[in-house]
């Protein structure tokens, strides 16, 4: 994707690069993750990737499929950006990779993750794509203030559309 002269990617996660992801996520996040959870991202294929921006790693998107007996969803683990790159839809590349796989395989109930409560900007950023908070789980996270976390989810009705946020001067034309 190009805008403006500035170019996004999105690439794998491989044994090779495994260590940015690492480094990434210890500075956008304000949880740790195991080693576990990175040897598992390398097994995912697709639903793992690094975003590029101008070929510097600046986020990252892991997912897993989450599957029940009565329920298939897909559970973004993290989707980060690091902050002096945020606002140059980034975010929204990554987030529209992860609606498009959605869209292709097109079993899953819905899409979902964990925010922390005080993270408004990021409820934001899902509500824009039509993920609504759900729940709120006490006690989520460990270790950090506010240990609160909302479940934000976007439910899928029978055809699952990649959507792209909607600014005021587009709602406004659509009320219009």
């Amino acid at each position: 994707m190009r805008s403006r002269g500035q170019h996004i990617e999105l690439g794998d996660v491989t044994p090779h690069n495994i260590k940015q992801l690492k480094r990434l996520n210890q500075v956008v996040f304000p949880v740790s993750y195991n080693d576990k959870f990175y040897k598992d991202v390398l097994e995912v294929g697709e639903l793992a990737k690094l975003a590029y921006y101008n070929d510097i790693v600046v986020g990252a998107v892991c997912c897993r499929v989450d599957q029940t007996e009565d329920s298939r969803r897909l559970y973004i683990m993290t989707l980060g950006c690091l902050a002096p790159y945020r606002r140059l839809r980034i975010g929204t590349v990554m987030l529209n990779h992860v609606l498009k796989i959605c869209e292709e395989d097109g079993n899953f109930d819905n899409v979902f993750l964990h925010v922390q409560i005080n993270n408004e900007g990021a409820i934001r950023f899902y509500q824009k794509f039509g993920f609504e908070i759900i729940e709120t789980k006490k006690h989520y996270y460990k270790r950090i203030e506010p240990a609160d976390a909302h479940v934000l989810q976007k439910t899928f009705g029978r055809g699952i559309t990649i959507e792209r946020p909607i600014n005021n001067q587009e709602q406004q034309e659509d009320m219009s």
